[in-house]
């Protein structure tokens, strides 16, 4: 066998399994919903506001709780049922959709409920999204863990195609409201793909012994892995600064593309993007870091491209690399994070980099939209880039 053939496999191998076929499924029209949510709620700040800055203090609301409660989530989600776990929080995130939509649709809708909600939002995502990524760990075997991780990010991402390409086409002739219960009616699709796991073809996780100092525990393994370290260091920063794309691009569209809807469209090619670059991780039967440190400055020259791209087809343009770009390095951090840990702590290490991507957002969101209402929208996106390149450069030397 070829060296280049024991590097690659086939892209979708872990789709060979039954329970990762339903729960990928599942996933994806879930999150199709999800992102129907994303967009809408940002169009809805931004219409009652006009201000990115308002849409910086949405996503703080609604990832704090992953900031401070993400990784003794994961330490929950070690040591017990993980599917269990998954199916409450599901039901939970379709009823703060449902309500959400009614509120809108009543007309009675304002800024402050929406912080509400989305605080209520990052609450339930904290437990649910260590249990449910952890629940990939046992669909398929150790050996094929590294491609079911990518594809999971494949379709967390990818689902933003269909997600804010429906949302912008909806949006005017609808509303959001109807946007937020399409949502909710979504996350049938998910419970149905977890209640219909066999459990015979389950790869059941090691659980954690009770007791012990799980959260400290899983600090000091990270601290002792050099090269976990440096990932996680690395991925923190570019998390907090170069993925605010929720708050920079409403305010760059409107003012820079002649319209708040072309955000929805931009969003939909990053998606074709995100999908690529998740597809292409996918592809690795062994995730390096050199590919980690290279989707990272693709994330940073495209996030400065697409600034101050002078229309829309500009950035249309400049959405894919950033999408290659940001959905590899997620996909990479994830697959790196499984590949270095034991089976016992992989919950918390999959919590830990859901705290450095999303419990980052509460402080590069704000910082966000403040540099696009008081500097420009253009700098707004573009000093993430920035970022993204020094870290980069900073990882290269690291690793050397």
């Amino acid at each position: 066998m070829s060296i280049v053939a024991e590097k690659h496999a086939s892209v979708f191998r872990s789709l060979k399994y039954f329970n990762a076929r339903l729960f990928f499924a599942g996933l994806l029209l879930s999150n199709i919903g999800s992102w129907l949510q994303l967009t809408a709620s940002s169009l809805l700040i931004y219409r009652l506001t006009g201000n990115a800055a308002d849409l910086g203090y949405n996503v703080a609301f609604q990832f704090l709780p992953m900031l401070v409660m993400g990784t003794w989530c994961g330490a929950l989600a070690d040591r017990h049922n993980r599917r269990r776990i998954a199916l409450i929080s599901q039901a939970a995130l379709a009823v703060q959709a449902l309500l959400l939509g009614t509120l809108d649709l009543s007309g009675v809708i304002n800024v402050p409920m929406v912080y509400a909600l989305s605080l209520i939002l990052g609450i339930i995502g904290a437990f649910d999204n260590p249990a449910r990524r952890g629940l990939v760990t046992e669909l398929v075997p150790q050996v094929d863990l590294p491609n079911a991780m990518s594809l999971n990010t494949a379709v967390m991402t990818g689902s933003r195609i269909f997600g804010a390409a429906i949302a912008t086409a909806l949006v005017g002739p609808l509303g959001t409201g109807w946007l937020f219960i399409l949502n909710g009616v979504s996350y049938a699709a998910m419970i149905y793909g977890l209640t219909g796991l066999r459990k015979t073809e389950m790869y059941p996780a090691i659980m954690r012994p009770a007791g012990g100092s799980p959260v400290r525990e899983v600090f000091k393994y990270v601290a002792g892995n050099r090269r976990l370290l440096t990932m996680f260091l690395v991925y923190v920063a570019v998390s907090t600064f170069s993925f605010n794309f929720g708050v920079a691009l409403p305010k760059l569209a409107d003012l820079s593309w002649g319209d708040d809807r072309a955000f929805g469209w931009v969003m939909s090619v990053i998606g074709i993007g995100n999908l690529t670059g998740a597809l292409l991780t996918a592809r690795l039967k062994m995730v390096s870091l050199r590919w980690f440190v290279g989707n990272i400055a693709l994330l940073g020259l495209a996030s400065i491209g697409m600034a101050f791209s002078s229309n829309v087809w500009l950035a249309f343009l400049w959405s894919i690399p950033l999408g290659v770009g940001g959905a590899a390095m997620i996909a990479s951090g994830n697959a790196i994070s499984q590949q270095e840990s034991p089976p016992d702590m992989r919950g918390r290490l999959l919590a830990l980099t859901a705290v450095a991507f999303l419990g980052s957002t509460p402080i590069g969101g704000p910082i966000t939209g403040l540099i696009a209402d008081s500097i420009s929208p253009e700098w707004s996106l573009a000093y993430g880039g920035v970022v993204a390149l020094v870290c980069a450069a900073v990882a290269a030397i690291a690793w050397r």
